[in-house]
């Protein structure tokens, strides 16, 4: 499957980056100890495969994700085999007491690099998985760096997203919140991170849930109203790996947008994906259509697909890597822009969310609302965009 050509692409963005910091990238990979944070996911397992491949000395990666790591060792020994360094996995939580442990039985990690995140925007729906949202997003992000930093790490890089420039939904706002928290703990160690695009049949993803749909024979469904820009698993290793060992104190790193990026719909790369199967899409006009007629019309070589306008809770009309006041530096790299930010925060205000976070995490329950008062404070563009209607609730 030609994924460039599915997402309206015809060649990859950095190229001309990583070539031309081939020798860079590798002589600092080679002489350095990596610890991957959430290194089982998609990002993770392409950030992993980019430190692997340039023999770094160790490369330590933990996920929660149990089989997903046992995927992640029988991809990298089935493509690129064996290395030198110590290259291990750990089935662990990074906010859990067994992390503390490696950690202080560790021999130390020059780089440190945080790929957990819960990514979804339906996780905002209920409380619960809200607060779950904000442990992952930003309570296990300020765990780890200052871990990091005990440890004697020479290097941070936490994730964020394009979703954090003037965010719409509590999703965008934690890792906004979380880039706050990283400008604090940037005084007393080098930190970067990096805002792009959706990553094209990462888990769990609209475009992964196409291949899922193909597999069970089922309908597919996608908004076409909804533009989005979209990188390649392998991109987004890249620009991890060049954010977080080309990256100066505080500095966020995104694609630039070219002709080489485009804004596509959902419904588009779903027809092509129909067509690159060998089927036309037939365009249904309700769910229960295209569920009753699947059978029917996947045997005519025709693929049920209902296209529908958006119209759930947190959805941004459009996407974006940076806000006016932000400073940026669009000559270091051909690809790639900079946000150069200077450590502006207020602990106060930093220290206020924690309490009050905390405070609700000792309740035996907590509602929404307060958590989104909170996050309008700490948060001034924010502009939470609720519906009343989630995308647990299409097909």
């Amino acid at each position: 499957m030609d994924i460039l050509k599915l997402i309206a692409r015809t060649a990859p963005l950095f190229d001309d980056d990583i070539s031309s910091r081939r020798k860079e990238l590798e002589a600092i990979v080679s002489s350095s100890r990596f610890l991957v944070i959430g290194g089982a996911g998609s990002i993770g397992q392409a950030v992993t495969r980019e430190i692997f491949k340039r023999n770094p000395l160790a490369l330590h990666v933990v996920d929660i994700s149990e089989n997903n790591m046992v995927e992640l060792l029988r991809d990298i020994r089935s493509t690129l085999g064996y290395i030198e360094g110590d290259f291990r996995t750990f089935a662990l939580d990074c906010g859990s007491n067994e992390y503390r442990a490696l950690m202080n039985v560790s021999k130390g990690y020059d780089y440190v690099l945080n790929l957990s995140a819960l990514k979804h925007v339906r996780s905002e729906k209920d409380p619960f998985t809200l607060m779950r949202l904000i442990e992952v997003n930003i309570l296990n992000t300020i765990k780890t760096v200052q871990m990091a930093k005990a440890n004697g790490s020479k290097k941070y890089f936490c994730v964020s997203t394009d979703k954090a420039a003037h965010p719409v939904n509590m999703m965008g706002a934690s890792k906004r919140i979380m880039e706050m928290f990283l400008m604090r703990e940037s005084e007393s160690m080098d930190i970067s991170t990096a805002r792009f695009a959706n990553v094209a049949f990462s888990d769990g993803s609209l475009l992964y849930g196409f291949n899922q749909r193909f597999a069970k024979r089922q309908p597919i469904s996608a908004p076409n109203d909804v533009r989005r820009y979209f990188v390649t698993p392998q991109e987004s290793g890249e620009l991890c790996l060049m954010s977080s060992l080309l990256g100066e104190n505080r500095d966020i790193f995104f694609p630039k947008l070219s002709e080489q990026l485009h804004l596509t719909t959902f419904s588009d790369i779903a027809e092509r994906y129909v067509e690159n199967h060998g089927y036309e899409p037939y365009h249904c006009s309700t769910e229960q259509e295209a569920r009753d007629r699947s059978d029917e019309l996947i045997a005519s070589k025709r693929w049920p697909c209902y296209f529908f306008k958006s119209d759930t809770s947190g959805e941004k009309d459009f996407e974006e890597f940076f806000t006016d006041n932000e400073i940026l530096d669009m000559d270091r790299f051909h690809s790639l822009g900079v946000i150069k930010n200077e450590a502006n925060f207020s602990s106060d205000v930093l220290d206020n969310f924690l309490k009050v976070i905390y405070d609700l995490r000792t309740q035996s329950s907590w509602e929404k609302a307060p958590i989104v008062e909170l996050f309008n404070k700490i948060v001034p563009d924010f502009n939470h965009k609720e519906t009343g209607k989630y995308l647990d609730e299409r097909m």
